[in-house]
């Protein structure tokens, strides 16, 4: 039997990406990410739990 447990819109993860020159020429790409309420609320809910996790990626539906 399958049941909703969660179902939420918005960022999962914040991702950014800076290039760094170095000082011997060379240029270093660091990457960040930090993850958001979201990702804390989803990780609490499946805690334990046996599920199927299926993601969509927003299209710019408006909200």
């Amino acid at each position: 039997m399958r049941k909703k447990i969660f179902e939420k819109y918005g960022l999962f993860v914040k991702y950014s990406e800076k290039k760094i020159n170095l000082e011997n020429g060379q240029e270093l790409t660091h990457r960040s990410e930090e993850p958001t309420n979201l990702w804390w609320e989803l990780k609490e809910v499946v805690k334990g739990k046996n599920v199927r996790i299926v993601v969509y990626e927003d299209e710019g539906d408006g909200r």
